[in-house]
């Protein structure tokens, strides 16, 4: 599928092998699948995870080098939101994180404070950045999956 929006995302991780681990078993059930590999402008190892319509690419650090903390309110990345096809689909990922030892910082739930129909869950990957799963699947005013 072609995107018409954003077409890659370029992350810069700790172990490139245990963050690729991680994406690729939270988002395997949305479509998230292929992968490919090259190599970064610096000689580093890149690995792209495709999804439906772009991907997110896993780039190695220097030395495995994560002695900054990660501060999403300083100049840089905040979160990123990736969306799937259905609200099953959120929990899903968020069992997931569960199971891969990972962190979930709020949800899954309806965010009501947000567009309607908005269901996520925040979680942290292995280098504590944020990711977003959301659904805007259309639901009855009382149903929650």
């Amino acid at each position: 599928m072609r995107s018409t929006g954003v077409h890659h995302i370029d992350l810069v991780v700790s172990d490139l092998a245990r963050s690729l681990e991680f994406y690729r078993t939270l988002l395997s059930p949305a479509g998230w699948t292929e992968a490919t590999e090259i190599v970064g402008e610096r000689g580093e190892p890149v690995t792209y995870l495709w999804g439906p319509g772009s991907s997110i690419g896993l780039r190695a650090a220097p030395d495995g080098d994560a002695s900054l903390p990660v501060d999403r309110y300083r100049v840089g990345l905040h979160h990123i939101a990736l969306e799937v096809p259905t609200c099953a689909d959120v929990d899903a990922c968020a069992q997931r994180v569960i199971e891969l030892g990972g962190r979930i910082t709020d949800g899954p739930r309806a965010f009501t404070e947000y567009p309607a129909d908005y269901y996520g869950v925040f979680v942290r990957d292995p280098d504590d950045l944020k990711l977003e799963i959301v659904s805007q699947e259309p639901r009855s005013p009382r149903s929650e999956p």
